[in-house]
């Protein structure tokens, strides 16, 4: 249970569910209802990096189906041997901009 007593708390609140929702709605569209929230959740925890100093990143995680599938419904890869900085940057920046049309 949620203990929220001042207003602008549980407003932030709400809205902070209200967005997941949709987030997990938009994918789930994207991806033509495949997968339950449950594995949506899992492989979306899982997909680390590991920051390689000053150089980029590398991912810790491992390239399968459900990971191929949501590079493809959000339009970028991160499942590269090695993500430089600059190319998270445009990752990053290209999240933002969706971000913004929804």
């Amino acid at each position: 249970p949620v203990y929220l007593r001042e207003e602008n708390r549980i407003k932030a609140h709400f809205l902070i569910c209200f967005l997941a929702l949709t987030v997990y709605r938009y994918l789930e569209k994207k991806l033509d209802s495949k997968y339950t929230c449950e594995e949506l959740l899992d492989t979306l925890k899982a997909m680390n990096f590991a920051g390689i100093q000053e150089q980029g990143f590398i991912p810790l995680y491992r390239r399968e189906k459900i990971t191929d599938d949501l590079h493809e419904a959000c339009g970028f890869r991160t499942d590269y041997q090695f993500i430089t900085k600059s190319k998270m940057r445009t990752i990053q920046k290209k999240v933002r901009g969706r971000n913004k049309l929804l």
